[in-house]
């Protein structure tokens, strides 16, 4: 089956985020229809809240359904990654096509716990304290080992516009602690999913290869790059997801 080359691309930002980090990936994609939506607690849907994934996933396809998209591939970094396999994992009705830049498929439920406590003391933090001291920490999480001093404070000056209370919310309501592992899902889907990572960052990097290992259904390309590739290298993810939007596939859902 030859998926539609009309369908339409629909890009998920990661936390902290909002629907503008794609404009330079969309400026470099003339006639691709591309659609950027702003999630809970960011950017113009900051007053929005969601309780977990499954709200979330609602959330999407409220969102599709507002701009009439039928037909639609799913792009997903970080955060956006997550819920964008999340909401794939519900096999929706016109979905072709998944690809995730840096994203987490899931703990096991032992390590669960611990990830929750991680992220609530994060969440207290963005609730609490002056971004700019959170932010000024947040970009020296491990992640983010590819940027130097001068990277780290123009990528915090950047989330300056936040509300650390929204920011809280939602990662509370989306910790990877309260996310289900979907690597049994990857490993038996038939929907085309396409894994980018950067191979400077080193865990997300390592994720995707050992999904590899594991035998998930999943095409993983790595990228000379760290965390937020679409960011660092707009006009090589640009090109990556028009060859992408324009590739046959065999099979769009079972």
């Amino acid at each position: 089956m030859v998926s539609d080359p009309a369908a339409s691309l629909v890009l998920l930002h990661g936390l902290l985020g909002d629907a503008d980090d794609w404009r330079p990936v969309i400026q470099a994609l003339p006639g691709v229809p591309c659609h950027a939506l702003d999630l809970p607690g960011h950017g113009r849907n900051r007053a929005l809240r969601v309780s977990g994934f499954d709200e979330a996933h609602r959330w999407l396809c409220d969102e599709l359904a507002a701009r009439d998209i039928a037909h639609y591939r799913l792009v997903g970094y970080s955060l956006g990654g997550r819920l964008a396999l999340h909401h794939a994992s519900h096999s929706p009705a016109g979905l072709q096509a998944l690809l995730l830049e840096n994203c987490h498929p899931g703990l096991p439920a032992g390590e669960r716990p611990a990830r929750i406590a991680h992220d609530e003391a994060w969440a207290r933090r963005f609730e609490c304290e002056p971004l700019t001291r959170v932010l000024a920490d947040w970009y020296r999480q491990g992640v983010f080992a590819d940027l130097d001093d001068d990277a780290r404070t123009r990528q915090a000056a950047r989330r300056l516009g936040n509300d650390g209370k929204a920011v809280a919310a939602m990662l509370r309501a989306t910790s990877l602690g309260r996310q289900p592992d979907l690597a049994p899902w990857l490993r038996d889907t038939r929907l085309p999913v396409q894994w980018i990572s950067g191979n400077r960052d080193h865990k997300f990097h390592a994720l995707a290869c050992q999904l590899v290992k594991q035998g998930c259904n999943i095409k993983h390309l790595a990228l000379d790059g760290g965390h937020n590739l679409h960011t660092s290298q707009p006009d090589t993810f640009a090109r990556l997801l028009r060859e992408w939007a324009h590739q046959p596939e065999e099979k769009i859902h079972d």
